[in-house]
């Protein structure tokens, strides 16, 4: 009787827990969805990949500008003999290659020529002669562009050139170089008097020569040189007046010569203007011309 009792008491419990709606289980349910977090820091760079596959090709480019010409190169060696083409007819060619032939037979002498003219040298004379007569004629009429038109003067080496352009002396000397010569140098008595009647004849009294004082000695005379830088030596022509002695002064610039028209030379400060005289060596090639030429000079 209390085990039927027992049984109807778990029977009523079984049928209680059954039918209740609450289910007691030991699961977790979910709660619901949190709001969004920060975002985190970047990430350490991940490992390089592999190659994928090449892509496919691209559009091809404009054609770029023509390049600049490239060095020279190298000689090639030497070629074989070429052909020669042989036109033996409108519409036909042969391109024929062959060694150089020999030597043919010697032809038959040619018929006897007539008989030559008597030779007129009377006539090759006369002509000789006419050309002599105008070759001298042509020597006159240099000779007078020289000494009438250019008012040159001349010796067997050199020209003289009298330039009427009042200068000092240092410009006297640069005038002459750039003419291509030198200031006149009278190293001989024959070439002083030519000076000196050149000077006369154009009614001066007294022009600058290339003759210059040096140094001082001891005793207050100079050592003189030519423009050339040669020593004076051997040929002067000091004037015997007292203020035109060889001895330079210590108070003024008395360095430079001048020439006189009665052939004597004289002191004379460098400042001072006055004409000068160039001198051009004369040219040793044939046909003239060349550095011995002077320019014209201003009249």
């Amino acid at each position: 009787m209390m085990g039927l009792l027992v049984l109807c008491v778990f029977a009523a419990a079984f049928n209680y827990i059954s039918t209740s709606t609450e289910v007691c289980t030991n699961t977790l349910l979910p709660g619901a969805k949190g709001d969004q977090g920060e975002i985190g820091e970047e990430g350490d760079q991940g490992k390089l990949g592999k190659n994928g596959p090449p892509g496919l090709p691209g559009v091809p480019g404009e054609t770029g500008l023509k390049g600049e010409v490239g060095h020279t190169g190298k000689m090639g060696p030497i070629g074989d003999k070429g052909k020669w083409l042989c036109i033996c007819h409108p519409r036909q060619r042969s391109e024929v290659t062959g060694d150089k032939g020999d030597i043919g037979l010697e032809g038959p002498s040619g018929l006897k020529g007539k008989p030559g003219t008597t030779c007129d040298c009377g006539r090759y004379r006369k002509v000789v002669g006419q050309l002599d007569v105008n070759v001298g004629k042509l020597r006159n009429a240099v000779k007078f562009v020289k000494n009438v038109i250019l008012g040159l003067k001349e010796t067997e080496e050199r020209y003289y050139l009298l330039v009427k352009e009042p200068k000092r002396f240092g410009e006297a000397s640069m005038n002459c170089k750039l003419r291509g010569g030198t200031l006149a140098m009278p190293k001989t008595s024959n070439t002083n008097n030519l000076m000196a009647d050149y000077v006369s004849q154009a009614g001066l009294t007294r022009v600058y020569i290339g003759v210059q004082a040096q140094s001082k000695d001891t005793d207050r005379t100079s050592s003189y040189v030519y423009a050339d830088s040669s020593p004076l030596q051997g040929f002067a022509a000091w004037s015997q007046e007292p203020e035109l002695q060889s001895i330079v002064s210590s108070t003024t610039n008395s360095s430079c010569v001048e020439l006189l028209s009665t052939g004597t030379w004289g002191h004379v400060e460098c400042e001072a203007t006055m004409f000068f005289i160039c001198e051009f060596p004369k040219s040793r090639r044939r046909g003239g011309g060349g550095r011995g030429t002077p320019a014209s000079a201003s009249s």
